[in-house]
Formats: structure tokens, C-alpha cells, sequence
């Protein structure tokens, strides 16, 4: 069916194309990369499963920085990291904007958001608020409780599975996980985790991730207007989506506002952000619209990520026992000797294979593989050749953090050793670990993601073993990506744990 919609559109496209054809009045030279049919680009070769890794492959036939094409865009990737530095330090500026998404654009208000919107003066402030307010280290410790008590009613969960030797579906733990956390954060509120409420949550989130995660023909072939999204149905699914999550953030903004409501123990992301629209401490207005982008950004960033980061950990553990042998023997004796059976994030600090074992974890499977793309400004030069200005620039950070010239001969061993011969961080300055990206794009909520995931990790592997269900072996494991911005496994991760005898 999908092959079909393909044709359809491209002839579609090709007819529409050379009635408004006008001449190209420059010429540029392009980075290299796979011949383009006229019209089309390389639509027909593009892969929707691994996005990350179909690039690696061409990056490996065609360098470490190549094109391709889509409609009337020209699309650049840069896999090295050597490049990511040249595009997010050197020319950080000029690469600092976002392309042209219909999907973005819309979902997000017009970008009134904060991780989509164009750099403007208005994002800058923004981003500048987001970092000394809603991310600031004193903001995440503030919900260190609320972390920590969730993790251990996850425990609880696996607790009862582990006294019936039955399977847990590890990816579906920690989605409700983070989005328990995140609903607490950023809300101020307690769902029952199997109640309709948290359902209806789920679904919201699940379509606008959906939406964002999109191509939209009108992007790519402007010369159709809407037409060819219409006939795809891309456009009801979008309207669907939005009406749902516009209806339930106003629904949260309006319990804010609610003078007689029961107020959260502690003050809520959303009751910060009231309190700048009300103060209006910028040069610029801050909408509601305004106040509905920054929630949706907390909301889409902060709960696939760490939940997708922990699941891929614990599938490369089941490869690599080895290293799970070595993570649960540090952590083990460390409990041990403070006579406690759940590991704090204070505790973490005090783990250093574990906190290695974290690196590892974000660098062989960063969570956004393809980082955010950028759009360039004004037109440049990088590594010799011409990037025209609105060029969609990619990072891919999957294939730089497998850079041989960095990581040497073996990146795709999962080996957390390697962080003690190499010191490097992900906070964005080490150019070939950037799973939370770098410079003036970079994810402002870097530490909250790094505080979501490192407790509930430790906690499963300081409390049980695990094996594989039904006989299965590490090498049946499927490996595959479900595309969208933060790339989970296709297939859940389900384990069968055993409880560690005290």
C-alpha cells in the first residue's frame, strides 16, 4: 500500500513540478551522495526502519558528510565527529535555526515552543529561562522524591512477577515510569497508573510524537499546497492529534488557574510557568500559547528518552552479562555497606562503573539518534563544499559516536571501560558523545534526563537477575528502532526476573 501511495505522489508531483518549474539561477557544489530522479530526489530509497544506521551506510560510501534530496529539498548528514564539531561549535550560529515541518509548526502553536521554534530573540530568552528555571539544578533535585518513589513502585511491580518466575515487559515498566514522573513534575499530578486519566495521557503523547516524528509532502513539494497530506490523510491524523493534547493542556492550565484546587507538595512546572505569565519578566509577550509549547516540550522530551534509554541498556546487558555481572557487583557491595536495598541518586554519584555503564549506554544507542535537524542560515561552507542557505542539516549522533578515529577499532562493543581510558562527558563539549546534543540547540533538559534514568536503572540491576523468557538467547534479540524522535525497540523488552537473596 505504502508503494503505491509512493508512486501516486510521485506522479503526481512530476506533473505539478514541471508546470511550475522556474530555473536555478546558482549552482553550488554539494556534498556527495546517491543519484537523485528528477523531481523525487531519493524518496524511493529511503529506509523507515533504522534510519540511523540506512545513513551510517551511506556515510560509509559517501563520507562523513553527504546529500541527498526530497522533492525540492536538498538534506546534508554529518556522521563524524570532527564535522559535529565544525556545524555545532564553529558554525553553531548559522546552524542554529530549524527547517520548514508542517507537523512542528502546527502541533507546537505556530512554534511558541521552546525546542522548535526558530532562533529568534524570543527563543533565546526562552531557552535562557528553561535553564535557570525549569532545569536549573535546584529544580531537579526539588522532584528527587518524587523519582525515587516511583522507582519503587516499579520495584514493587517487579517484585510480584519475580515470586511467580513470571516475564516483565521491561519497556512497558518504564514507560510508566516516566510518565508517572513527568505527569508529577510537570503537573503536579498523580495518576492511577491503570485509571483512564493515565490512558488518556498515553494516547495524547503517543500521537503528538507521532505527528512530530513525520514527513509532510507539503514540506518537500510545496508546488502541491496540502493536496498530496490530504489525500494521505496526514492532515486529519495531525488535526486529531492536536485537538486532543490542545484540549488537554488547557484542561491543566485551567486546574492551575483553579484558586481552590489542592496545591502539589512541591510547586509544579506548570504553576512556574503560570507565574511567568503572569509577571511577563521577558522583552517579549509570553502567550498561553507560549505556556502550552514549553509543557509539550517537557512532556515529549521527558518521557520517551529515559524510558527508551534504560530498555536499550538492559537489552545490551542480556548480550553482555559480563558487564551486568561487573554494574551489579559494584552496586551490590556498595548497598551493602550502606545497608540499604534501594539505590538512591545521591548513591549513584558514588558509583563509578555504573556511572560508566550510563556513558555507554547513551553512546552505543543515543535515544535521538538523529539529532533534532537544524536548518542553515545563510550560506556556508563545510569541509569544502557549498551548504546553501535552508538546508536541512542532520547530525547523525549513532554514527559518530561509532567514529573510529575517537573510539577506536571496536565501537559497537558495549564496553563501559571505555570511559575510564577516555574522559569525556555528554554535557556537550566532547564532540564524539553527543547524545543530548551541543551548542545553542542543545537539550536544556539535560540534567532532569540523566536524573530520570540513572535510578531505576541501578535499582533493577542491584535487586535482581534477569534472564531471557521461553528459552530465547541474546542473539534472537531484535534489534530493530521504532522511528520517531526518540527511537525506542520495535519489540518490547520482556525478562524474567529473580530477586536477589539479602
Amino acid at each position: 500500500m505504502d508503494d503505491i501511495i509512493i508512486g501516486a505522489v510521485a506522479l503526481v508531483a512530476v506533473l505539478l513540478f514541471f508546470l511550475y518549474q522556474k530555473p536555478k539561477t546558482k549552482r553550488y557544489k554539494l556534498p556527495p551522495g546517491p543519484p537523485r530522479l528528477p523531481v523525487i530526489g531519493n524518496l524511493h530509497q529511503l529506509q523507515t526502519t533504522n534510519p540511523q544506521r540506512f545513513f551510517y551506510g551511506w556515510a560509509k560510501k559517501y563520507g562523513p558528510i553527504f546529500s541527498y534530496e526530497i522533492g525540492c529539498k536538498t538534506m546534508v548528514v554529518i556522521s563524524s565527529a570532527e564535522l559535529a564539531k565544525e556545524l555545532l561549535k564553529t558554525q553553531d550560529v548559522n546552524f542554529a535555526d530549524r527547517p520548514q515541518h508542517r507537523g512542528h509548526e502546527f502541533m507546537s502553536n505556530g512554534r511558541s515552543d521552546m525546542a522548535l521554534n526558530h532562533y529568534t530573540p524570543f527563543y533565546r530568552e526562552v531557552r535562557k529561562m528553561g535553564m535557570n528555571h525549569l532545569f536549573s539544578p535546584t529544580r531537579v533535585a526539588t522532584f528527587k522524591h518524587v523519582r525515587e518513589e516511583e522507582a519503587k513502585r516499579m520495584m514493587d511491580k517487579i517484585n510480584k512477577a519475580a515470586e511467580k518466575s513470571e516475564p516483565v515487559d521491561i519497556s512497558e515498566l518504564m514507560l510508566t515510569f516516566t510518565n508517572s514522573v513527568v505527569c508529577r513534575q510537570a503537573f503536579g499530578k498523580k495518576y492511577n497508573e491503570d485509571g483512564k486519566e493515565m490512558k488518556r495521557f498515553i494516547e495524547i503523547l503517543y500521537g503528538s510524537q507521532s505527528v512530530l516524528g513525520k514527513l509532510f509532502f507539503s514540506d518537500f513539494f510545496p508546488f502541491t499546497g496540502y493536496v498530496l497530506d490530504d489525500l494521505t490523510k496526514l492532515t486529519a491524523y495531525m488535526k486529531e492529534c492536536y485537538v486532543k493534547q490542545e484540549t488537554y493542556v488547557e484542561e491543566i492550565i485551567d486546574e492551575t488557574l483553579d484558586p481552590n484546587r489542592v496545591k502539589p507538595e512541591t510547586e509544579s512546572m506548570v504553576d512556574l510557568l503560570m507565574q511567568i505569565y503572569k509577571d511577563q519578566p521577558f522583552s517579549f509577550e509570553f502567550t498561553i500559547n507560549n505556556v502550552k509549547g514549553v509543557i509539550m516540550d517537557i512532556v515529549v522530551a521527558g518521557t520517551d528518552t529515559a524510558a527508551a534509554a534504560v530498555v536499550w541498556g538492559m537489552t545490551y546487558l542480556m548480550k553482555y552479562p559480563q558487564v551486568m555481572k561487573k554494574a551489579q557487583a559494584e552496586l551490590r557491595e556498595y548497598m551493602a555497606q550502606r545497608g540499604s536495598t534501594f539505590a538512591t541518586e545521591d548513591d549513584v554519584k558514588n558509583l563509578p562503573y555504573f556511572r560508566a555503564l550510563v556513558k555507554e549506554t547513551l553512546r552505543i544507542e543515543p535515544v535521538i539518534p538523529l539529532l533534532i535537524p537544524r536548518a542553515c542560515i545563510q550560506d556556508t561552507k563545510v569541509a569544502g563544499y557549498d551548504i546553501p542557505a535552508g538546508t536541512t542539516v542532520n547530525v547523525n549522533a549513532w554514527a559518530v559516536s561509532r567514529d573510529e578515529k575517537y573510539w577506536g577499532p571496536n565501537p559497537d562493543e558495549f564496553r563501559p571501560e571505555r570511559f575510564f581510558e577516555k574522559d569525556v562527558d555528554f554535557k556537550g563539549t566532547d564532540y564524539e558523545f553527543i547524545p543530548f546534543g551541543s551548542g545553542r540547540r542543545m537539550c536544556p533538559g539535560m540534567r532532569l534526563g540523566a536524573a530520570m534514568l540513572e535510578v531505576p536503572y541501578a535499582n533493577l540491576l542491584l535487586n535482581y537477575n534477569f534472564k531471557l523468557p521461553n528459552g530465547m538467547k541474546p542473539e534472537d534479540i531484535n534489534m530493530d528502532v521504532m522511528t520517531g524522535l526518540a527511537m525506542h525497540k520495535s519489540e518490547h523488552l520482556k525478562l524474567v526476573p529473580e530477586k536477589v537473596r539479602k
